[in-house]
């Protein structure tokens, strides 16, 4: 394996409170030493990284790669590519693939993809029920046994409370981690917007608050009662923040994120009728952007995903409420997450922390952090440098982004993936 010198950087690493210009020495795919090497190091590569940042490969708790089952959208190959130049060297992968990942044989498939593209690390999460019908449970432990990492039912509603519970029973008794979107469907119903006053102006069906709140409160009840693990994804909303700081200050073990895009844009942003706005959970109120900013400040919210989804270009053709919700967001995780440090105040520490750190500790994984003998998973780049979202740009095959040809600023310049430099930026 190849020695790895990274000198002159500004090493930034939250698990081990290092924030400090210095060196990263990596040697055997392992993190050898931090901020001094070692006198008899002799480095097979040496890459500076002056005026650059050092931190930890970033974890992606929710990125859908669109293999199997709709490769016309994207394929594990383009999105882990898109996902290297994004820094993010671990990523789960949600069950709602097709077929979804509710049997071994399926994850296994994803397995010799990802090795196939040279991007070992995705982490598929397990169907909560066969199907994701929401009726009938998976077989948890077989899913854990071949991989899985948690489970879930993605996007997909349970058919109720009571499938839930047994749900959150099975998955404490395997102890995996359950993922859950709150998201009450009758409420929600074929709603594509925030139920304000953007929707109202412009005639678009609303998602009330409380298909989210409501949800969110008896999946925390159920946790207290069955003593699951449970992890609340893409909250949206300030009642959401509320609940999820009670219920961790009364000692229930729960933990949540919440995607990029929600803590930076609000239903003020949204540009009527385009459907690259479109996206579930709805863009809400500025309040409810200011409690999720909070949150995560205060460490209510432990993480930030990306909640990638690309779709082909089909896909957001048509009115509104037709288009498929979701965005392309890995390539744009880094400068938007710099911005939110910008204009929020919140500290690129904390930040760093909650793409790194806190993501490893809710997975339980030995990853996230710059200890020596952990894999060598390491992004560099460039806080100040500004590039425009274009087809020159970018990798990933989805193009549904809000930001397309506008001008970002912070750009990865290497990725490191157990000790493999995988990514290397070039000015196209």
């Amino acid at each position: 394996m190849t020695k790895i010198l990274i000198e002159n950087g500004r090493i930034i690493d939250p698990a081990n409170k290092i924030d400090d210009i210095g060196s990263l020495c990596i040697a055997d795919g392992k993190i050898l030493q931090v901020l001094n090497p070692p006198a008899d190091f002799t480095p097979d590569l040496t890459i500076d990284a002056k005026d650059r940042i050092v931190c930890p490969g970033f974890i992606d708790l929710s990125a859908r790669l669109r293999e199997p089952g709709h490769s016309h959208k994207g394929s594990i190959k383009s999105e882990t590519k898109a996902a290297l130049s994004a820094g993010v060297t671990s990523l789960c992968l949600p069950p709602d693939t097709k077929p979804c990942i509710d049997s071994p044989a399926v994850v296994e498939y994803i397995k010799d993809k990802a090795e196939a593209a040279e991007y070992r690390q995705i982490h598929s999460i397990g169907a909560l029920t066969q199907r994701l019908d929401g009726t009938e449970l998976s077989s948890m432990f077989a899913l854990k046994q071949a991989g899985c990492i948690a489970v879930s039912n993605a996007h997909a509603p349970l058919g109720n409370l009571l499938i839930l519970r047994r749900a959150m029973e099975y998955a404490s008794s395997h102890g995996l981690l359950l993922m859950y979107r709150a998201n009450e469907a009758a409420l929600s119903g074929k709603g594509c917007a925030h139920e304000g006053a953007m929707a109202s102006q412009y005639g678009l069906p609303g998602i009330p608050v409380a298909a989210e709140s409501i949800a969110l409160a008896q999946a925390l009840e159920l946790a207290q009662l069955t003593g699951c693990r449970i992890h609340i994804s893409q909250i949206s909303c300030k009642q959401s923040v509320i609940k999820i700081q009670q219920a961790k200050k009364y000692g229930l073990n729960v933990t949540a994120d919440a995607a990029i895009h929600q803590l930076l844009l609000s239903e003020n942003d949204v540009l009527p009728f385009d459907s690259h706005y479109h996206v579930i959970p709805p863009f809400r109120s500025e309040e409810d952007g200011h409690y999720l900013r909070e949150g995560l400040s205060n460490g209510t919210i432990d993480a930030i995903c990306s909640d990638h989804q690309p779709h082909d270009l089909d896909a957001k053709l048509g009115a509104f409420p037709e288009t498929e919700p979701g965005v392309s967001a890995l390539e744009t995780l880094l400068p938007l997450t710099l911005e939110l440090t910008t204009l929020h105040r919140i500290g690129l520490g904390k930040a760093l922390a909650s793409l790194t750190q806190n993501p490893a500790a809710i997975l339980g994984l030995q990853a996230g952090a710059l200890t020596p003998g952990f894999n060598a998973d390491v992004c560099i780049f460039d806080p100040t440098l500004q590039w425009e979202v274009n087809e020159q740009s970018w990798h990933s095959a989805g193009h549904n982004t809000p930001y397309w040809r506008q001008n970002l600023i912070g750009k990865v310049t290497h990725t490191l993936q157990g000790g493999r430099l995988l990514y290397k930026f070039r000015n196209r």
